[in-house]
């Protein structure tokens, strides 16, 4: 079967730290590509919750994301995602509603349940003990405008502003098919993060879609596939520009989270056989090479996963690198399926 010609092509990004710079500089970087996915024409530009990691700026969707609409026109905005668990559901509901209300139609909430930092980290943000993900979840639609069964303590509760997003504007997103099964359950939007674990969004895409409840969010299933792309003019150029990211996540095995490497610092480290061996791995997973290698693998995950849109990752900080990447994937994309690779 061949992949679906049009596709929506999103774009979820970190605000990647370089060693050496600021966060004030990466979040810059930020909404400089968030203004190229908008004048591209792309569906979406989300931003991603993570907490006390030098590497990534973007610890507060909410805030950034008003910055961003500020800064764009027409493409839709959103988180990639809240972690709900570290935020009392009435504040996300009023921020995200605040947020609809400066870009009327423009906002997306995704959900998500893990930490996005360590557990000292998380302890501080107030992550509670217990697991109630699925009462916190229930309260934050009902203060998004699905309203309280009679008797419930909030049920005369109001967030202002806080109405609802509109249909398919509350995402649900995860890894696993009991987050697959819960957005099922809640008539939701399911996003899968491929980027994070590889190999399982079929399966998770299967429960989802046959356990599926039409909802007053969705009538029909509907789900996203996030995929890390680097795309370049030839595979080993990509491979070049994955290896800061490489670097980084290699050194994180065995010492504490840091900063990017730079392209030149990447370049001047001497890899072991092992290193590349998992280096290579890890990419070959995802989407990195020249256009005819990146359209024939998101063909092949396309058509593995019948994914209804597409979201790209990319953790380059070079600029024109990752500008470069999305041009030449869009293109990728634009062309009918049979001609991707």
């Amino acid at each position: 079967m061949p992949p679906p010609t049009r596709v929506p092509l999103s774009v979820l990004d970190t605000g990647p730290v370089e060693r050496g710079e600021t966060p004030g500089r990466a979040l810059a970087r930020t909404i400089s590509l968030a203004r190229q996915a908008d004048r591209l024409g792309l569906a979406r530009f989300w931003v991603a919750e993570h907490h006390g990691a030098p590497n990534i700026a973007t610890s507060s969707p909410a805030v950034l994301l008003a910055a961003i609409g500020a800064a764009t026109r027409r493409i839709r905005l959103g988180s990639g995602g809240v972690m709900l668990p570290n935020h009392p559901p009435f504040t996300v509901a009023e921020q995200f509603g605040t947020l609809d209300a400066l870009h009327p139609g423009r906002i997306d909430l995704g959900i998500g349940r893990a930490p996005g930092t360590d557990p000292r980290t998380a302890a501080a943000l107030r992550r509670l003990p217990v697991d109630r993900f699925p009462e916190e979840l229930a309260d934050l639609l009902g203060f998004l405008g699905g309203g309280f069964p009679a008797g419930h303590p909030f049920e005369e509760v109001t967030a202002v502003p806080g109405r609802r997003l509109g249909a398919g504007a509350v995402w649900l997103l995860g890894t696993n098919t009991a987050s697959a099964r819960t957005a099922a359950r809640l008539g939701l939007p399911f996003a899968y993060a491929h980027h994070l674990k590889p190999g399982s969004a079929r399966a998770a895409f299967d429960a989802y879609r046959g356990e599926f409840r039409p909802s007053a969010h969705l009538a029909e299933p509907h789900t996203m596939l996030s995929v890390q792309v680097v795309c370049a003019d030839d595979d080993a150029q990509a491979a070049r520009l994955c290896d800061p990211l490489e670097l980084c996540m290699l050194r994180a095995r065995s010492a504490p989270i840091a900063p990017y490497p730079s392209a030149e610092e990447a370049r001047a480290h001497r890899w072991t056989a092992q290193e590349r061996e998992w280096a290579d791995q890890h990419q070959a997973a995802q989407a990195v090479g020249s256009p005819e290698s990146v359209g024939q693998r998101l063909a092949e995950l396309l058509v593995d996963t019948e994914a209804d849109e597409l979201m790209m990752v990319s953790m380059l900080t070079d600029t024109a690198a990752k500008l470069r990447s999305l041009l030449l994937v869009r293109q990728v994309l634009s062309r009918p399926a049979h001609e991707w690779f």
